[in-house]
């Protein structure tokens, strides 16, 4: 049998896809290749992981037919397709709620009638809203999320939660800490960050600096996401994080040195949406998945930096 990774063309995607493949897993990857990225970007990771075992369907899971291709001969599927972005999500609701309510509905429902029960699927730390307690526990409140991303990621848990007691299907969400790393999407802040420091152009600091994220490597998420996976069992509900915070300007001066290059900040005002830190409590996660995150932000910015630069397309004009 084989694992479903809707979204596999994207960053987390293409990284579980390619994992699962390197352990002699058959992978079945449904995307759209939409246009909220270069979806020529979608592609080269395709390419980047193409193997024997590999299948790709290019379609959107809001038709029955792509759904029901991608869950021919799949015993467990990997959900990551999604609308991904808070500030998008404020100008463009309902795509929101359609892209991350709506469709993984049909997904399940699509699920349970070709009889497949086993679902990981991606949640959100944005879910936590602005929490001023740190570190967040996943026994804490989300019901103040603040923005419609967010609440998407909370009415997706509480879908889980439903189909879990309704049909008694095994379902965990991975709440992810701002994951970066190699293929990251190029609207994502240390992408963007580092593109605009090559084009000489200033980043855009939005506060003083003192905000904070938990950034969560590439290749400390994928083992977790595959340790999710082999132990499903009910409806569970863990972080994904580093377990660190880094602050905003600490971050863009790491990127700088990543790449060779000196930061111009400018100061821009907060804008709607966006919380003042993150920070992942992760011992669920170490004690039940064996998840043990261990790249510091000054090792993943080097790794990152590594791919950066070897693809001048990505920063150069054409």
């Amino acid at each position: 049998m084989a694992v479903l990774v809707t979204g596999g063309a994207g960053f987390i995607g293409s990284h579980v896809a390619e994992a699962l493949l390197a352990r002699g897993e058959s992978v079945v990857v449904v995307d759209n290749l939409n246009s909220f990225y270069d979806p020529q970007l979608k592609r080269q990771n395709l390419e980047a992981i193409d193997h024997p075992q590999l299948k790709v369907i290019i379609g959107d899971l809001a038709d029955g037919d792509i759904r029901a291709q991608g869950l021919e001969g799949v015993d467990r599927v990997i959900h990551l397709a999604a609308s991904a972005g808070v500030r998008p999500s404020i100008e463009d609701p309902a795509k929101y709620v359609h892209q991350n309510l709506m469709i993984p509905t049909l997904l399940l429902e699509s699920m349970r009638t070709a009889g497949i029960s086993k679902l990981v699927w991606a949640s959100s730390s944005s879910v936590y809203g602005d929490h001023l307690e740190t570190p967040f526990a996943e026994s804490a409140s989300v019901m103040k999320p603040v923005s419609p991303y967010a609440a998407t990621k909370v009415g997706g848990e509480a879908l889980a939660a439903c189909y879990n007691h309704l049909y008694g299907m095994d379902i965990t969400s991975l709440r992810f800490f701002t994951v970066y790393g190699e293929r990251q999407r190029p609207e994502m802040a240390i992408h963007k960050f580092a593109r605009l420091m090559m084009q000489d152009r200033p980043i855009p600091q939005f506060g003083d600096g003192s905000t904070a994220r938990d950034y969560t490597y590439i290749g400390d998420i994928v083992p977790g996401v595959l340790a999710a996976l082999d132990r499903l069992g009910g409806c569970h509900v863990y972080n994904l994080g580093e377990a660190e915070m880094v602050r905003l300007d600490r971050l863009i001066a790491a990127i700088g040195q990543a790449i060779g290059k000196t930061p111009v900040v400018e100061v821009m005002p907060l804008q709607p949406g966006d919380v003042t830190r993150t920070n992942a409590a992760i011992q669920r996660a170490q004690t039940d998945l064996d998840y043990q995150p261990t790249t510091s932000i000054e090792g993943g910015l080097a790794r990152f930096a590594d791919w950066f630069l070897a693809r001048p397309w990505l920063w150069q004009d054409t």
